[in-house]
């Protein structure tokens, strides 16, 4: 299979928070392990140009497919989803929708809080884990550096990530926001991902925290970490039930497949609040079922509304500008493969009725000189494609069906349509 097929499409399939909860997300999401499981499966299957996007607060699949079934199944098959499940709140874009799609999650203007750039982080691993895997192609990497391009753009040109609203930020907003003494309380952070990492400087930059312990899968990372930001200090992963029962505030961050809190961490009969950045979540839900415990997920968290947000929906139309110049940039050029192979291919054609014609009047026509009928013809040829790429190019012209013409009038090859 292969994109300059005319059957094949650029999908994008996947869902978000925008109609999946928590716990749905959590099913459909994909594992680094099965990422690059799922990408060599779609290799195998013969799918060129695919990558794959499991953060959060989404998990899409983008590639060129026949049909999007070919893509949901594969996104069914590496997570805990069900195809019955994804059809309930699932997303399905095509073409030019599922290219805007993809410029619109770069440039913040389809994150849960509007205009963070965390998703571009991970964009990138995503990009980068498809070129390692070998499973993308020039269609996919000319659309990625541009919608990279768009992206950095946006965010410093417009003011769409002014202020300070992130998942991460957001963890630090709901503490000030409902608990006005929480700089005096003992702070644990479970997780040292770039979630956890930010809300360690977050804390550290926006509050007077002066009681902020570390725990980390990987002792050694806490250390390093814990040097650079001397302030804090680090626990051992065996310590995490002892600190747990210190604590007064937990924020876990630690992006597990599986719940990394659960009851038997529980040993406190104090009044503790734990904040559950990850995704899928990794405090075990029976842990809300105690008196003590108030369990905030990552849905809670982004319902925070503040000035920032108000002011960065005025900078939408701008980013949505810069959108529309690089989205036209990659059309142009896809308009570009389209129309040089339709061009070639359609002179091609009139070069053999130009061949049969001089033949033809060769053989009828006593003294017909060859040589200057196959200059005449030649210029009429040159004047005509001339004219044909002036038109595809003429800016209110639809390349599509400007080239399925042309291949009906002169028996053309099926040229790939986006």
């Amino acid at each position: 299979m292969s994109n300059d097929s005319i059957d094949t499409k650029l999908y994008n399939v996947g869902l978000s928070y925008k109609k999946a909860d928590v716990k749905t997300r959590s099913d459909f999401s994909v594992s680094k392990t099965n990422q690059v499981l799922l990408l060599n499966e779609a290799k195998r299957r013969g799918i060129e140009g695919v990558f794959v996007l499991s953060t959060c607060n989404r998990t899409e699949i983008m590639g060129f497919a026949k049909h999007p079934f070919e893509l949901i199944s594969l996104l069914c098959e590496y997570s805990n989803g069900s195809v019955e499940d994804f059809v309930n709140v699932s997303n399905v874009y095509k073409n030019k929708e599922a290219i805007r799609h993809l410029f619109q999650i770069a440039t913040g203007l389809e994150s849960q809080i509007l205009g963070d750039y965390e998703i571009v982080g991970q964009l990138k691993h995503a990009f980068k884990q498809a070129q390692q895997e070998q499973t993308l192609n020039a269609y996919l990497e000319r659309l990625i550096n541009l919608v990279l391009q768009a992206s950095k753009k946006v965010k410093n040109s417009t003011n769409l990530s002014s202020g300070t609203t992130s998942v991460s930020y957001a963890a630090i907003q709901y503490l000030m926001d409902t608990n006005p003494q929480f700089e005096d309380k003992n702070i644990l952070v479970y997780g040292l991902g770039d979630i956890g990492k930010n809300t360690c400087k977050n804390l550290l930059e926006y509050t007077n925290c002066k009681h902020i312990t570390l725990i980390n899968r990987t002792a050694s990372k806490a250390a390093d970490f814990v040097k650079e930001n001397p302030t804090i200090q680090h626990a051992t992963l065996e310590e995490l039930p002892t600190e747990i029962d210190k604590a007064d505030i937990v924020i876990v961050s630690t992006g597990a497949e599986v719940p990394t809190i659960s009851l038997e961490h529980i040993q406190t009969n104090n009044p503790l609040l734990i904040l559950d950045l990850s995704m899928p979540e990794n405090v075990d839900l029976a842990v809300s079922d105690l008196e003590n415990v108030n369990l905030v997920n990552i849905d809670e968290l982004s319902k925070i509304t503040d000035k920032t947000i108000l002011e960065r929906q005025k900078e939408v139309p701008k980013a949505e500008k810069i959108i529309s110049e690089y989205k036209a940039e990659f059309m142009e050029w896809i308009d570009h493969r389209k129309f040089t192979p339709a061009v070639n291919s359609l002179k091609e054609s009139l070069m053999t009725m130009q061949a049969d014609e001089i033949d033809f009047q060769s053989k009828k026509l006593k003294d017909f000189n060859t040589e200057h009928a196959e200059v005449i013809t030649s210029r009429f040829i040159q004047k005509i494609t001339t004219q044909f790429v002036r038109h595809l190019k003429a800016q209110d012209t639809s390349v599509n069906q400007s080239i399925d013409v042309i291949s009906k009038m002169f028996d053309l090859k099926a040229f790939d349509k986006l």
